[in-house]
């Protein structure tokens, strides 16, 4: 790490999109988009070197100028790298990929800009860093859109591509290998229909041409003739066959006492719209009766129940095989149980405050349902959870920990959020503190003087209430004086 105590990390991943900018491309025949790329090299003693993409050498990449050409003569190994795309893996011989070169370098610590969005090969630059011991954070979440939004055009692009590993191949799930006595035959043809539909993919069903995009797409093995796992999960006909945790188990508890349970272990892509259907038909009097698959016109709450199931089930550990994803719907609130703890390097603190950096645990089903306009196009689908909270007026949801699982509640009230802090909390706080927990329940955190504010109270009321949430444990501290804030926990 930096000897200097006031490098301001936030800064350098904003220079370094600053740098990005300054990219040089190169005319290309094949009409590959140029991404725009910068890398900025943090020194123990605070000071930095930069490079773009092009800067030295037309095609040249910003990691590989900054630490083979700028600083090729210096002792990097506690020097920290920030560059606005992951580092690719592999390049034509006889070059090198750009994360083979920072482990060269001895770097430690890389800051990570966007995951590369092709899905054969997503996460496995930083993958490979991380198996060398190189430890890797993210950009923060508005900075990443920031990238997404000037690389739009190269990002499209990469989504429709694939590139051949070289030996030995990064694996980021063994659901990425052909599953064991499956064939394509196994693959449901309405499944099928209903992702080239939505993904407006012009080959039909069953072509070769069609059957050479899944492979592209990593649904399929080299053969053309063996689905992968991750294939499998996504169109087989029955994918418990050979997940087991394969799936979605739904609850739904009504307020006479009786509830009604529904599996769905059809092929992933079919599971929004059928969850939907059973929605309808058992709550036709307690949930908007809306579109849960994404249109012009959505409300509460099939939206945020389409958004989060569909994230649980694409986020979610397959390598924890005695679990399902689960959906519990009651008069107050939807919780949904995805088996895993959030993908490394995102927090539960980012989770909880919305801010959770673009990344994937499954790259493969990630890019399906993107495809499908039924994810957002990288990340936990945070963004949208959020909005749709605040457009219906409704406390945000709230992400924690259970067991081996990560755990989102969906409160359909103010009233349902309060009650969930128990009675002895409840009867613990004064009508006042009450109303300020109500006005928490929409937030992320605040501060004294915005608390003080938005409350009609004094300041030295506004401390008093913070103060004792956060000795309930329902906020935490961060930082001082005038600019401390209290997030909620």
């Amino acid at each position: 790490m930096p000897k200097n105590p006031k490098t301001n990390l936030r800064k350098i991943m904003e220079s370094t999109i600053e740098v990005m900018r300054q990219s040089i491309g190169e005319a290309r025949d094949d009409g590959k988009p140029n991404p725009l790329v910068g890398a900025v090299l943090l020194r123990p003693d605070g000071t930095t070197e930069t490079a773009c993409r092009g800067e030295l050498r037309e095609g040249n990449h910003a990691e590989f100028t900054l630490l083979e050409r700028k600083c090729v003569n210096e002792k990097l190994d506690d020097c920290i790298l920030f560059a606005t795309l992951e580092p690719c893996l592999n390049r034509n011989e006889p070059k090198r990929g750009c994360a083979r070169h920072i482990v060269g370098a001895r770097i430690k610590k890389v800051y990570v800009g966007i995951e590369d969005d092709n899905p054969t090969v997503a996460g496995k630059g930083i993958q490979y860093l991380r198996n060398h011991g190189v430890e890797i954070e993210m950009f923060d979440r508005d900075l990443q859109e920031i990238i997404l939004k000037e690389n739009k055009a190269f990002f499209e692009w990469a989504r429709q591509q694939t590139e051949a590993p070289e030996e030995p191949p990064i694996k980021l799930s063994e659901y990425e290998d052909a599953l064991k006595d499956t064939e394509i035959g196994d693959f449901s043809r309405p499944a099928l229909k209903r992702y080239r539909s939505r993904a407006s993919i012009k080959p039909k069903v069953g072509s070769a041409e069609f059957n050479r995009l899944l492979k592209l797409q990593g649904l399929l093995t080299e053969d053309s003739q063996s689905p992968s796992g991750f294939g499998y999960l996504l169109f087989g006909n029955d994918p418990r066959l050979a997940m087991p945790q394969a799936g979605l188990l739904a609850r739904a508890e009504f307020p006479n006492g009786t509830a009604e349970r529904k599996e769905f272990s059809m092929p992933m892509v079919l599971i929004p719209g059928e969850l939907e259907k059973w929605l309808n038909n058992i709550l036709p009097n307690t949930l908007d009766r809306s579109q849960m698959e994404r249109t012009e016109s959505v409300d509460l709450p099939f939206e945020m129940i389409r958004e989060a199931v569909v994230n649980a089930l694409i986020h979610r550990d397959y390598n924890i095989k005695g679990q399902k994803c689960q959906l519990i719907v009651t008069a107050d609130a939807i919780t949904i149980k995805s088996p895993g703890h959030p993908v490394p390097p995102i927090t539960m603190e980012q989770m909880r405050s919305f801010k959770a950096p673009m990344k994937s645990r499954n790259p493969v089903l990630h890019f399906v349902f993107a495809r499908m306009g039924l994810a957002e196009e990288q990340g936990y689908g945070l963004t949208s959870l959020k909005e749709q909270a605040e457009n219906h007026g409704l406390p945000l949801p709230e992400y924690a920990k259970e067991g081996d699982s990560l755990v989102l509640t969906i409160y359909r009230t103010t009233e349902a959020a309060m009650e969930s802090l128990g009675r002895d909390v409840l009867e613990s706080l004064n009508s006042s503190e009450r109303k300020g927990w109500e006005f928490m329940a929409n937030r992320t955190g605040t501060t004294q003087s915005e608390y003080a504010r938005e409350l009609d109270v004094t300041a030295r009321t506004a401390q008093r209430h913070l103060a004792h949430f956060v000795e309930l444990r329902l906020l935490r501290k961060v930082g001082s004086g005038p600019a401390t804030e209290y997030l909620k926990l």
